[in-house]
């Protein structure tokens, strides 16, 4: 069994900065690809970033320059350090690791942005 725990949502100001961070635990051999999502009211969940096991990344359109994915292999942790946020960046945004053949989600952390 894996467990997801996320940490460092909140809320802040138009232009400020968060850095979300998402540490596995439990039974794990090797995480493949780590994910964020995010899920705002009304809106269908969208994949915000991806990293794989060489780190390569990947970001939807509306983060690129702004958010940077990140992980430390050792630490079963992947990060999201999220800059210039905007608005529309509110949402829930959990953590997703692909282990063999499993996926799992983390509970989510709520990111606010607002004056």
């Amino acid at each position: 069994q894996v467990q997801l725990v996320e940490s460092g949502g909140g809320l802040v100001q138009p232009g400020g900065s968060l850095r979300l961070s998402c540490v596995a635990s439990g039974t794990i051999v090797s995480i493949r690809t780590m994910n964020w999502y995010r899920q705002a009211p009304g809106k269908q969940r969208e994949l915000v970033a991806t990293i794989n096991r060489s780190l390569s990344t990947n970001y939807v359109d509306s983060v690129k320059g702004r958010f940077t994915i990140s992980r430390d292999n050792a630490k079963n942790t992947v990060y999201l350090q999220m800059n210039s946020l905007k608005p529309e960046d509110t949402a829930v945004y959990y953590c997703n690791v692909a282990i063999g053949t499993m996926n799992y989600w983390g509970q989510g952390t709520q990111v606010t942005v607002s004056s």
